[in-house]
């Protein structure tokens, strides 16, 4: 009788022998290490901060070196801080990446799984900025809440405004600039003859008097009253928070490292347009803050504004290095086509679902080009010609990025010139097409001077 083939068991090749793998939750934790380092590999810690540090000290018992985690929420923060602060080698996982694989549904087996693709070298790290570019960038993402929360309160004031039929927000451009607050204040302390209201305009109002007085004229209601105090009230209360905001964001930023000499002033800006400060920028001098950390001024670039670079600076980080190239950095803001090719047809060439505030930053600067003058505004209008609005803000974003990339990396001022080369010679490749194909059927192209009548 035939001897039955023994079974023998396929082991993949382990390529981080020392590698640990976390699934996180909001009050649980488990973790994985290999077999052989503990007799329970598998172990439950609390989320309390104590125990997060025993989980530490438990991993470098076990003589881990690299551990892997899923990117859960905000519930990660705390302990890839410390990990990485005990040395660790902390990767966060996409768990877009992981949560595919089907049969995995308790966290004992998830943190095994995340183990074993760690260990055999699936699993890529997710791109973090360093720690002084973190700490700026947490502060930046409160202010852009706390100014969305003050433009509640606007819209709560100009609802208060409407019910009583106070047209102000109609003939004022901003309810909350210096005119608008001086009228709500008179208002609110008992003034109701719009001609003295419309008095208090200031002399840059562009309304005629006669018309905002008639916009004063309404039915003064006291349940509208108190909403409209309360809402001025939360308003200026979010204001004040916001300029204490900027006070602590200036002094983060000044200790972030310079990248240009002490003293150096800004370069002259290549722009038709003179840098004008918007609205909601910080108080601070934020345009010469971004030149001393990038080395070089980004709002030269068209379609980028002092936010925007503020936005890449503080949630990329001035050194690109971790992307290979321009490509990669576009492709991982997500500004690029994802290629999906099987059995030799193309399936899909869709842009990926990136939920990025860099990429969101590019992508509503490319959409204020659609009537620039220069390449970018001409770029724009020709790929909205040819594939719509929307393909056109996503490929007129992905050229920015490719420019924010070459001027992060070499240092160098924006320039026009090379997009001018580039089409200088795709027209002589396109003339030179030309003139092999009128040889070809026999005819010869004789140049015309630009100057002569057509």
């Amino acid at each position: 009788m035939a001897k039955k083939p023994e079974k023998r068991e396929c082991r993949a090749v382990v390529l981080e022998p020392d590698a640990a793998g976390i699934d996180i939750g909001a009050e649980e934790i488990y973790v994985a290490v290999p077999p052989d380092r503990d007799e329970e590999s598998i172990r439950m810690f609390s989320s309390f901060t104590c125990d997060l540090h025993a989980l530490a000290d438990w991993l470098q018992k076990c003589r881990i070196r690299t551990v892997a985690m899923e990117s859960t929420g905000v519930y990660w923060i705390p302990l890839f801080q410390i990990l990485e602060a005990r040395g660790l080698e902390v990767y966060l996982v996409n768990a877009h990446y992981l949560k595919s694989v089907p049969g995995r549904k308790s966290d004992v087996s998830d943190c095994q799984w995340i183990q074993y693709l760690h260990s055999v070298g699936l699993l890529r790290a997710s791109f973090r900025p360093a720690r002084d570019i973190c700490a700026v960038r947490s502060l930046w993402r409160h202010r852009a809440s706390l100014l969305q929360m003050a433009s509640e309160h606007i819209l709560h004031m100009q609802k208060s405004l409407s019910q009583m039929n106070l047209q102000i927000h109609h003939v004022l451009s901003d309810i909350t600039g210096a005119s608008g607050q001086a009228i709500l204040d008179a208002i609110l302390a008992g003034e109701r003859n719009p001609v003295q209201l419309a008095q208090l305009c200031n002399c840059r109002v562009k309304s005629p008097r006669e018309k905002v007085a008639k916009a004063l004229e309404g039915d003064y209601r006291p349940e509208h009253m108190f909403t409209l105090k309360q809402s001025l009230d939360g308003y200026r209360y979010y204001q004040k928070l916001i300029a204490e905001l900027d006070r602590e964001i200036q002094r983060l930023m000044q200790t972030l490292p310079s990248a240009v000499e002490t003293g150096q002033e800004i370069p002259q800006r290549t722009k038709h347009s003179a840098f004008q400060r918007q609205g909601n920028d910080p108080g601070f001098d934020l345009r010469g803050q971004l030149y001393r950390i990038a080395g070089v001024d980004l709002t030269d670039i068209p379609g980028v504004s002092a936010v925007t670079a503020q936005v890449i600076l503080t949630e990329i980080g001035p050194d690109l290095r971790r992307f290979r190239h321009a490509s990669a950095f576009a492709s991982w803001l997500g500004l690029c086509p994802e290629n999906r090719v099987s059995g030799g047809k193309v399936l899909s060439c869709k842009t990926r679902k990136v939920k990025s505030r860099a990429a969101l930053a590019l992508r509503l600067g490319a959409n204020s080009l659609s009537r620039a003058k220069g390449y970018f505004g001409e770029f724009f209008r020709r790929m909205r010609a040819k594939l719509g609005t929307a393909q056109a803000i996503t490929a007129t974003a992905h050229k920015i990025a490719r420019v924010l990339y070459h001027v992060l990396r070499t240092k160098q001022p924006y320039t026009e010139t090379v997009f001018h080369r580039s089409d200088e010679h795709a027209r002589r490749r396109a003339e030179m097409r030309l003139r092999k194909q009128a040889a070809l059927l026999g005819f010869q192209i004789i140049p015309v001077p630009a100057d002569s009548a057509t």
